[in-house]
């Protein structure tokens, strides 16, 4: 790891680094949208209180975000591969915080779940875009390292919430949390317009950057329409991978708050920051270390197949102790065990998305996101929809940390039967009308 940190500062210095501008960016971007996810995690005990909102029917109100942004992957991936991250982006920001401040005007189940969903549609550009912009700002030998801090950012933003939402919340009431954090992403929108441009295009990347940024070897540039990507293998592995882990991820997004509000630990809004900054500052190590591993192993003449599965095994393997997370009765120990286990999400989640730009072109990468986030979030729906109902029934979380220990071994399994060999898709032009396909026999 220090070598390859050796390495990227020492390339920043000999050729620019404006690039880690643009990340930094995206970064602020990935931390804002996260934070708008999270506040209803934080306020769900009061609202609950107040609406009379049930465990199930707060499941329903995840499923909601969660079928909407899995409806707007499928689009948002060819709207930024057509419009570009540029105009893309900033306008998923826009729409999200917007949305984000709406949400303070719900006044029960139906409302809310109304919210949620406007927010899960308009964020659905965020993480494609991303993607995107990683693969065109950075070769690939930085870009699963580069996409770790953008994962860190969704961590950031859980030790941000915790800290203000319950200080608002307190002190002017629930729906201000709503509407300041809703206002951060409009001051950010402010930021991006002038300053984001491709590097090809942007005065400040020397020529020395630019051929850093563009140092991997040359792909296709024609468009394929998003359906006809799904007849790769690649894209198979990419959906299958987000489908078995998003829908955990999700869970511990909105559901870990009320796991420690509830009972052994019944603790409240003015003491449960703490043990969530805990569990957050263990993923922001895990998304870093996680994308790191595999660009090491890369680094020294590992495989990127061997290097990414690698890194994503034993990023799956640390979240297998949160099966017992549920049995703990010492609050502390409970948040070490799920702190663990969200870092392993996060460095599986930085290695996942970049898996993405090592199998695909870049004018593809945002489609291919896009599409494995529509699996992954309909997945979440399915798992929201099944965490309120547990919970509802039993009283009890043992039944969604069962799940969430296994799937991600789980995931790696599948992946590699659906792929025993990464390898990028092998294109051809077709006369104008696109790329066809040559690898269609290996989904017989």
């Amino acid at each position: 790891m220090a070598d390859l940190d050796l390495t990227i500062r020492g390339e920043s210095r000999s050729v620019g680094g404006f690039r880690w501008v643009i990340l930094t960016l995206i970064f602020l971007g990935t931390t804002i949208n996260y934070v708008d996810r999270l506040v209803i995690a934080l306020v769900a005990r009061t609202i609950q209180q107040n609406y009379g909102i049930t465990p199930a029917q707060y499941g329903t109100i995840g499923a909601a975000f969660a079928i909407a942004y899995a409806c707007g992957q499928v689009f948002s991936g060819a709207m930024l591969d057509r419009i570009g991250t540029r105009a893309g982006y900033a306008l998923s920001l826009f729409l999200w915080s917007i949305c984000a401040m709406l949400t303070g005007l719900s006044r029960g189940f139906l409302s809310f779940a109304i919210f949620r969903a406007c927010l899960g549609i308009s964020e659905s550009p965020a993480y494609p875009a991303a993607a995107k912009i990683c693969a065109e700002w950075f070769p690939q030998r930085q870009r699963s390292y580069a996409f770790g801090w953008v994962n860190a950012g969704c961590n950031m933003a859980a030790i941000i919430t915790p800290l203000v939402v319950p200080f608002l919340t307190l002190r002017f009431g629930w729906p201000s949390a709503f509407f300041w954090t809703g206002a951060m992403g409009l001051i950010l929108l402010a930021v991006w317009l002038p300053i984001y441009k491709r590097p090809e295009e942007h005065p400040r990347v020397s020529r020395q950057e630019l051929a850093l940024i563009l140092s991997d070897p040359p792909q296709p540039s024609t468009k394929l329409p998003w359906i006809n990507v799904i007849q790769y293998r690649q894209t198979w592995v990419f959906m299958a991978g987000k489908m078995f882990t998003d829908g955990i991820w999700w869970f511990f997004v909105t559901w870990i708050p009320l796991f420690f509000l509830s009972a052994p630990y019944n603790m409240d809004l003015k003491n449960i920051g703490w043990p969530l900054v805990l569990i957050y500052l263990m993923a922001n190590i895990g998304a870093v270390a996680g994308g790191m591993l595999s660009s090491v192993m890369i680094r020294r003449g590992a495989s990127v197949n061997v290097a990414r599965k690698t890194a994503m095994l034993v990023c799956g393997a640390c979240t297998v102790p949160i099966i017992f997370a549920p049995h703990c009765y010492h609050v502390w120990t409970a948040a070490l065990i799920v702190g663990i286990a969200v870092a392993g999400h996060q460095g599986y989640s930085s290695n996942l998305y970049t898996v993405v730009s090592d199998l695909f072109p870049k004018n593809l990468v945002a489609s291919v996101s896009g599409l494995g986030g529509f699996c992954g979030y309909m997945g979440a729906a399915l798992f929201q929809e099944f965490t309120g109902r547990w919970v509802d029934y039993t009283h009890n979380y043992n039944g969604p940390f069962f799940c969430a220990g296994i799937a991600y071994v789980a995931s790696v399994a599948i992946m590699h039967a659906l792929s025993p060999d990464f390898q990028a898709t092998a294109m051809r032009s077709d006369g104008g009308r696109g790329f066809e396909p040559i690898l269609k026999r290996e989904l017989k």
